[in-house]
């Protein structure tokens, strides 16, 4: 599997710029077709949720058809990093995965909110994991700080059988030592390959720290980005997974009636 990551600044609060950013930065990507494309986190918006009665997506629907044109247009899977959606009077931090074909094939909000970041001050949190199959592997998205809950990629990993995970972020550079090794954690307890991409540049609160990474189930880092705006690519060998958890069967030898 090839997977692309987009590591881009967000303007604050900009929507229709972050689109046009958005749509660019694919066209520039050499994008190769039945590859998997990961956006950042919020990238709609940006972390301006005092304003998101004026500026989140209601019902996500302008994402929705942003996304599946870009999903069709390439032929890619995209992880369509996470938007600000309105539903209702409520707003949430909300993922969508595309096929080539431009179909939807599912979405996830985010369900631990950041409170440094006062996410649990504006947004609703999700109550519902992801499992969706890409190129014959189950993956999952989780968003920024889901990742420091090692129990929800577990439920996911163990109940849903997701071999890839995808991390789009808004995730601090005063942090971003924890970032790449959390990413590595969660891969290797999980014997799968984690994929993490974060924005770029600065909000009026916080600077933003890049280093995208791809990891193996090993907990190998395959890609890193540095701290600057960046697309690259890897290919994975999905074989690592099977044989990594065939080596040693944490899965099997899981005791979940004491835990």
């Amino acid at each position: 599997m090839r997977i692309t990551l987009l590591q881009l600044d967000i303007h604050f609060g900009a929507p229709a710029k972050n689109m046009f950013h958005v749509e660019q930065s694919c066209e520039t990507a050499e994008l190769v077709p039945h590859s998997l494309v990961v956006l950042p986190e919020m990238w709609n918006t940006g972390y301006d949720l005092t304003r998101l009665t004026e500026i989140a997506d209601v019902d996500g629907q302008e994402t929705q058809r942003f996304l599946a044109g870009l999903a069709k247009k390439h032929q890619i899977y995209l992880v369509g990093g996470s938007v600000a959606r309105r539903q209702g009077s409520e707003y949430y931090n909300t993922t969508y995965v595309y096929g080539p074909s431009g179909e939807l094939l599912g979405s996830y909000d985010k369900v631990h909110l950041f409170r440094l970041m006062k996410e649990e001050q504006f947004l609703t949190a999700g109550d519902q994991p992801l499992a969706v199959e890409i190129v014959d592997t189950v993956v999952s998205p989780v968003i920024c700080y889901d990742l420091r809950f090692p129990e929800w990629f577990r439920k996911q990993a163990s109940e849903l059988g997701t071999q890839l995970f995808v991390v789009p972020a808004q995730w601090p550079t005063v942090r971003i030592d924890a970032w790449r090794r959390l990413l590595q954690a969660r891969a290797i307890e999980n014997q799968a390959f984690v994929v993490g991409v974060n924005r770029v540049g600065s909000d009026p609160d916080n600077q933003f720290g890049g280093h995208s990474l791809v990891v193996n189930p090993l907990g190998e880092i395959l890609l890193e980005l540095d701290e600057k705006e960046h697309t690259d690519s890897v290919t994975i060998d999905l074989a690592e997974i099977p044989a990594v958890r065939k080596e040693i069967p944490v899965f099997h030898d899981r005791r979940p009636e004491l835990y």
